[in-house]
């Protein structure tokens, strides 16, 4: 295998090792996989036990120690939780059979690195802040690197300096011995149930990782981060808006590209005692977590939008209420590249804004972020027309042109930011409509999961509609309204704000 600058730029964050232009596992590595391929391990202590004899083969234990409560945690989940028929099927077929996967790692990315276009650099590598870049890999792949995760295999002593997540499970498993609930033991039943139906039937297609950038400084023919004069001269029409009071984004099934309310370490708490809306997007698909092998932070002008992750469960409930229901057969369609048709897009709102989050600087922020996000790559021709017109660049795409891409689909979201994260669920709401609208997505679908403070929102974005506002109209009437709530002029929502009938209960303008 040819040295290639994409391996070198990764391998110190891989598990296995590299001489000769090959890579391979140690040898104790190999005797230890062999072991747990013939089906000799049979409990989750024993389990945890070959897991330490793996990273002694690779020097990981005394260099990156895992964290304490790990052995208990696998214990408990595989010889407590587990009834004895789960017990056996994993120890006696899933296990062995994941072992094997691991072992095969060292071909499966000598395979990788072969075929990934090199035109079009896709092959597996950093992909660094301010570098946008994009990462193809088969589901076989990434189900063998998420093996590596479950033995707890990938180095841990440089992740932090790269602004790196966490990759291994020992913080996942140890937050269930911690302090044992529910809704962490749904987390990792997600998990195995993965492991079960991959070793069971080994998926075919691909997934893709993609950071997206605007770029800071203006470049020609890039969208640069805009200022907020740009939004203010926006002639764009607003995109159609509809809102629907029930169902959940991930069950959306016109095309959509599905928001992930993330944070800037993608994946936030899925591998900790995280569980929201990211983190449980993360648990029912799982191929999602390779992203945060070789994902850094995202900075306020990045996005990272992921194609292709297969759902593997059903759930109920949320944060603590959090529930694994079963098995989900996902059958939605592949497209050219063997990708099914799931686009999500990760955005990281501001986190505890407070009263800050009405500044303009920061209610800014909030639309380049969503925008970034938003913008299509295959809309960067018509995006470079708005260049002359509006004074604006373009997302860098040349190297992933030609990829296959939609650009005509609408947007899946809902309260992005508004949970734990304290965001204004008004302002959000129109903060991602004026992205959508100017990225030129023909529609935003908008779940507002029942919450309170938006269920004039239905009337509300008629109204505006009825009124065919352009993006700058609507943002100016955004930037006055936060203006006066950061100096204490008015304390009211933008919605009775903007229609002060709303608040005297008068709907007849609303019909």
């Amino acid at each position: 295998m040819e040295e290639r600058e994409e391996l070198k730029s990764i391998l110190g964050y891989l598990p296995v090792v590299a001489r000769s232009r090959s890579l391979f596992w140690p040898s104790q590595a190999v005797e230890t996989l062999k072991d747990l391929g013939r089906g000799r391990v049979n409990s989750g202590e024993v389990l945890f036990t070959a897991i330490s004899d793996l990273r002694r083969s690779l020097s990981a234990s005394t260099s990156d120690p895992l964290t304490p409560g790990a052995a208990d945690g696998y214990a408990l989940f595989f010889d407590e939780i587990m009834s004895r028929e789960e017990s056996g099927k994993w120890f006696g077929e899933v296990l062995p059979a994941l072992a094997n996967l691991v072992l095969r790692l060292p071909s499966l990315l000598q395979v990788h690195y072969q075929n990934a276009d090199a035109r079009l650099n896709t092959a597996l590598r950093l992909l660094d802040s301010q570098q946008p870049g994009l990462v193809l890999l088969s589901q076989e792949l990434i189900s063998a690197l998420l093996g590596c995760s479950l033995f707890c295999l990938f180095p841990v002593t440089d992740r932090s300096a790269k602004h790196l997540p966490t990759i291994n499970f020992d913080h996942l498993f140890a937050a269930l011995y911690d302090s044992y609930n529910q809704k962490q033991e749904s987390k990792i039943w997600c998990i195995i149930h993965y492991f079960e139906k991959i070793t069971s039937r080994m998926p075919m297609g691909f997934v893709s990782f993609e950071r997206k950038v605007l770029p800071l400084e203006p470049t020609p023919l890039r969208i640069s981060y805009p200022k907020a004069e740009f939004w203010s001269n926006s002639v764009i029409p607003l995109c159609r808006f509809e809102v629907h009071r029930s169902g959940f984004i991930e069950d959306q099934s016109s095309g959509a590209l599905e928001v992930d309310f993330a944070n800037k370490y993608i994946g936030g708490g899925a591998l900790h005692r995280g569980c929201v809306q990211e983190e449980i997007r993360f648990m029912i698909n799982p191929e999602l977590i390779a992203s945060m092998l070789f994902m850094p932070s995202m900075a306020d002008n990045e996005a990272i939008e992921i194609v292709g992750a297969e759902r593997f469960s059903n759930y109920t409930g949320y944060a603590s209420s959090f529930r694994f229901c079963g098995d989900y057969v996902d059958e939605r369609d592949s497209d050219s590249l063997g990708r099914r048709k799931t686009r999500i897009i990760a955005i990281d709102a501001l986190c505890s804004p407070g009263m800050k989050q009405y500044k303009q600087e920061l209610l800014l922020r909030e639309t380049n972020k969503a925008f970034c996000g938003f913008v299509p790559r295959s809309g960067y021709r018509e995006n470079n027309r708005l260049v002359r017109e509006n004074e604006l660049c373009s997302v860098d795409s040349t190297e992933i042109q030609s990829l296959d891409y939609v650009d005509d689909i609408g947007i899946a979201t809902g309260n992005w930011g508004c949970g734990a994260f304290g965001g204004d669920p008004k302002v959000k709401t129109i903060v991602q409509w004026l992205a959508a609208s100017q990225a030129r997505r023909p529609l935003i679908s908008y779940y507002t999961f029942d919450m309170k403070a938006l269920e004039n929102l239905d009337q509300v974005s008629r109204w505006i509609q009825q009124h065919q506002w352009t993006v700058g109209d609507l943002w100016d009437l955004l930037v006055e309204y936060s203006l006066q709530r950061w100096k204490g002029e008015t304390n009211e929502g933008f919605f009775t704000w903007l229609l002060p009938s709303l608040l005297a209960s008068n709907t007849d303008m609303l019909d």
